[in-house]
Formats: structure tokens, C-alpha cells, sequence
């Protein structure tokens, strides 16, 4: 099973960017027309925008089941400077758990997953899955329990 959210990630980007750029523009007006506290004011709106996406933390997802390996690429989908890619495989037979943590009323969520290596448990890092519809993280909900059977 493949699920991928490049579609969604990009409609964000482009969300975002966009809605930015708007924002920059009128604080620019603001400023040149010397509505300087209504400038500071639409300031303070880009710097909640900007914000919400690093706590939402919206995230590129690749995952699949295929060839009994679990693999599973992702990256911060809206992001200045430098890009981190980071990506988890390992066979399917070393998975040992998956933890679903949702947050916000299950708007947020992360996926923590448990694996058993030769030198015991290894638990690797969250990774944000605010950016999937819920279909999505039904299915990968699902794809993995099968994977641990449950």
C-alpha cells in the first residue's frame, strides 16, 4: 500500500505563499501610506500566519508497505532556508509498535514508531501527520496494524 499527500502539500504551499505575499503587500501599503500602527498590526497578523504553520507543523508524507519493508519519507512542507528530507526504512518484521497521538481534537497528529534492532528497542522520531486526511491516516493506521497484527 502506497499513501502519498503531495497534492494536499502542495495546495498548502501554495496557500500559504500566497496568503503571505497578500499579507506583505498590505503591511507595505500601511507603511507607505503612514498608517504605521495599522502596518505593526498586519506585522503581527503575518507573525500568528507564520505561526500556525510551524506549530501545525504540516509535513510532505511517503509511505509504503511494499517489498516487506516499511518505508516512510517525509519533510516539513513549509519551511525557509534549507530543506531537512528524512526518511525510515526497515523491514516489516521489526516493527514491534506504532503509536497514533492525536492533539487538538485530533487536528494534530504524530506517528511514533517502535522498532527491535540487535541492541534492543529503538524508537524513532515523531513524525507529524497534520498534513493526511483522515482517510489517509485511516489507512495507514490500518496498514500498519496489519504489519504488527492486530
Amino acid at each position: 500500500m502506497k499513501i502519498e499527500n503531495r497534492e494536499r502539500i502542495i495546495k498548502l504551499r501554495k496557500l500559504f505563499y500566497m496568503v503571505s505575499v497578500v499579507i506583505a503587500v498590505a503591511a507595505l501599503v500601511l507603511f507607505l501610506l503612514d498608517l504605521t500602527i495599522w502596518g505593526i498590526a498586519v506585522v503581527g497578523v503575518f507573525a500568528l500566519w507564520f505561526l500556525y504553520f510551524q506549530v501545525a507543523d504540516h509535513q510532505y508524507i511517503y509511505f509504503s508497505d511494499a517489498n516487506n519493508k516499511v518505508l516512510l519519507r517525509y519533510y516539513k512542507a513549509i519551511r525557509f532556508g534549507g530543506g531537512e528530507y528524512n526518511s525510515i526504512e526497515f523491514p516489516q518484521y521489526m516493527l514491534q509498535n506504532a503509536f497514533f497521538e492525536n492533539s487538538m481534537a485530533g487536528k494534530m497528529s504524530d506517528l511514533t514508531l517502535i522498532v527491535k534492532t540487535k541492541r534492543g528497542m529503538a524508537e524513532y522520531p515523531s513524525v507529524s501527520l497534520t498534513a493526511l486526511s483522515k482517510e489517509e491516516k485511516r489507512k495507514l493506521q490500518g496498514a500498519l496494524n496489519a504489519i504488527l497484527g492486530i
